[in-house]
């Protein structure tokens, strides 16, 4: 099924035209909601026509002829005509009189179009909605993966909206493969090698599909960047890109993983194995035995297997310590930088106190100074009294 899928039908019973909660579709609903007349380049009576889909809504305006174009391009590319018969061409002109009121006219054809579009919405057949010529002139935007054939990775053009449904699409894929993976993991530890790999082997194709389609989304938020698009909305589908990136690496390290604990639980059996050779139990006493306590230089804890660390090999272990061992480099250079500046504020915290010392030393001379010219004067004026 395509992008702009719909199920049997609308419901009825409110006659909105409003498509049912459980279907997953782009297009929940559509609607002519009134005409207008126009004057060029012949006087003529247009149809408003709302679109409601999934992200966005949109409108656009189609004359009658429009719709008469699309019933006989339906036709012909699908063999059969729609599911409901558009309303009688003529209909205006043989009725039109004295005793009938043309805008009653206007509305019963503005209903039966109404209806027409509905009818092609809801049908099990989806392949009147499916036909470009439908989806062009409801102004579907186009660049969407689900019209196109499996395995397609030819370059698409997004609109602002189907740029956002495909990119719901690639995280609920992303979800799908997790629970593949985890799916994977449990019949594993349950020993069911076979359905483990088959489980392993799904999860690989839809990761290849998603990796696809995530550049696929790249190149058209490039495109959308280069037609205007502001550049705050740019940058968080830019963040989006990357996290789905993310994603898909570390999906990537989970699914060449190989769970190896259901075969280390078997015993292997005479017939079982040919290229398998068991180790004497005196060896495996020797390599088991706790006579001596084996410990690590920095402690006696053993090591505990972590959520983190249960689904990586050795390359992923060696590779998640070196991560860590950078992220503590980092943090400790931050650290130094942070107590470097603490130390050189204390250093001109120090050399302005040594300033307003010397200066208080210059301020208690000149303090003695003036006392001194003070006791003088005060004797002068003694003697001279």
């Amino acid at each position: 099924m395509g992008l702009w899928h719909a199920t049997a039908s609308l419901r009825a019973a409110d006659g909105k035209g409003t498509i049912p909660p459980t279907t997953m579709t782009a297009i929940q609903a559509i609607y002519v909601r009134g005409h207008e007349e126009r004057p060029d380049p012949k006087p003529h009576i247009v149809y408003r026509i709302e679109v409601q889909a999934h992200v966005r809504s949109w409108q656009m305006w189609r004359r009658y002829s429009e719709f008469v174009e699309l019933h006989t391009e339906l036709t012909k590319s699908t063999g059969s005509s729609p599911p409901a018969p558009l309303p009688p061409k003529n209909s205006l002109s043989i009725l039109r009189g004295p005793f009938r009121d043309s805008s009653s006219m206007t509305e019963e054809r503005r209903a039966g179009l109404e209806t027409y579009l509905r009818a092609i919405i809801s049908a099990k057949d989806d392949k009147w909605r499916e036909c470009y010529a439908f989806r062009d002139f409801l102004g579907v935007p186009v660049g969407r993966l689900g019209t196109m054939a499996e395995g397609s990775t030819s370059s698409k053009q997004f609109s602002s909206s189907s740029w956002l449904d495909e990119h719901l699409e690639l995280q609920a894929k992303i979800r799908d493969i997790r629970a593949d993976i985890n799916k994977r993991d449990a019949l594993s530890d349950r020993g069911d090698v076979s359905a483990s790999h088959t489980a392993n082997v799904q999860a690989k194709k839809k990761l290849a599909e998603a990796l696809s389609r995530v550049r696929t989304l790249k190149q058209g938020l490039q495109e959308l960047g280069m037609a205007a698009m502001a550049q705050g909305e740019l940058q968080r589908r830019t963040d989006m890109v990357a996290r789905l990136q993310d994603d898909c690496e570390k999906l990537g390290k989970m699914v060449t993983v190989t769970r190896q604990a259901s075969r280390l639980a078997a015993t292997p059996s005479s017939g079982g194995f040919t290229n398998v050779t068991v180790a004497p139990e005196s060896d495996r006493a020797a390599l088991l035995s706790l006579s001596k306590p084996v410990t690590r230089v920095f402690g006696a804890k053993k090591p505990q297997e972590t959520e983190m660390t249960r689904p990586l090999d050795d390359q992923g272990l060696v590779q998640l310590q070196n991560t860590q061992l950078e992220q503590q480099d980092g943090q400790l250079a931050t650290l130094t930088h942070i107590l470097q500046r603490q130390r050189h504020l204390g250093e001109a915290i120090g050399a302005e106190l040594a300033v307003h010392n010397e200066l208080l030393d210059e301020l208690n001379n000149d303090v003695d100074r003036v006392g001194g010219k003070l006791i003088s004067a005060k004797k002068q004026l003694n003697r001279l009294g």
